[in-house]
């Protein structure tokens, strides 16, 4: 048997809740999947997970050996990063993740500045909306929109971003331009699942939080899908504020309440940050943060 592969396959399950979180990792049949695994139960002569036909829990001993393999997984790729020069020159694949919209407008510039800056690091971008776990999706570097729960994870921040409430300049001629979050219980409202509640928006009135339901004439499940619908007159939306630069620069959306809107989010890169950072890590946080503090800098209108 192969141990690393059977630790590491066991590791990618118990994160994933299944053995089939597994295949999604490696190219490992799942049927492999489960062989190692069983395999490693009967070497270590215990039970590692508990299985059900919903959900795979881990066992007290599998919570302690989950612990012990992904330090020796830690180690081992450690090893080979320093055998392979990742220690001593930017070299190798990194893996990145941001979310879907501020990855293509804002990171995917600099990743490709960066690719001609520095030709032996080839990179992996995953541009998605779900949080993803560095550690167990095999993830170099994130990009992470929101306040950030605590744990062991190092955050550089480069910015922050705001949430806007904007309408099309003939919506609000014909409705009339809002003076208080109060005045949108009068208001066609275009919502979007993602940004908080669909039935709610969230304002700062006095230093607090001030809440207003907001009757949503329009629901869609992307920004992009908002904005163009409140440029096409649907009504008032919310969104993040880099989402409208061109729209608000263009005069075709206009934004509103501004003297309300709540404390911005902050953009941070995130890594896991244990050890010796490889090189090519390094490399790409000295050349993107001052890069996307620029661009967050000028994203205004």
């Amino acid at each position: 048997m192969d141990r690393l592969e059977a630790m590491s396959l066991f590791v990618a399950a118990a994160a994933g809740g299944s053995l089939s979180a597994a295949p999604r990792h490696s190219d490992v049949p799942l049927a492999t999947v489960s062989r190692k695994v069983s395999e490693l139960e009967r070497y270590l002569k215990t039970r590692l997970l508990n299985r059900s036909t919903r959900r795979l829990t881990l066992t007290d001993a599998g919570h302690a050996y989950l612990a012990a393999c992904r330090r020796i997984l830690d180690q081992v790729g450690d090893a080979e990063r320093t055998a392979g020069g990742e220690y001593s020159a930017p070299t190798g694949e990194l893996i990145i993740t941001a979310p879907i919209v501020f990855g293509r407008l804002h990171v995917l510039p600099v990743v490709t500045d960066f690719l001609a800056a520095y030709p032996l690091v080839d990179i992996r971008l995953t541009l998605g909306d779900r949080i993803s776990q560095l550690a167990e999706d095999h993830i170099d570097l994130a990009v992470r929109i929101g306040r950030l729960p605590d744990s062991r994870m190092v955050a550089i921040r480069v910015g922050s971003i705001g949430h806007v409430v904007c309408a099309s300049p003939a919506y609000l001629a014909g409705r009339g331009i809002p003076e208080t979050p109060g005045d949108l219980e009068a208001h066609s409202c275009i919502t979007f699942e993602g940004l908080g509640s669909l039935a709610t928006w969230t304002f700062t009135v006095d230093k607090a939080d001030f809440v207003v339901p907001v009757r949503s004439r329009l629901r869609v499940n992307t920004a992009e899908a908002a904005i163009d619908a409140a440029i096409a007159g649907v009504g008032v939306t919310r969104v993040l504020s880099y989402q409208i630069v061109a729209a608000a620069r263009s005069g075709t959306l206009r934004p509103v309440l501004r003297d309300f809107e709540p404390e911005p989010w902050p953009v941070n890169l995130v890594h896991a940050g244990q050890g010796r950072l490889p090189v090519k890590l390094r490399a790409f946080l000295d050349f993107a943060a001052p890069r996307l503090r620029e661009r967050l800098a000028q994203a205004t209108w």
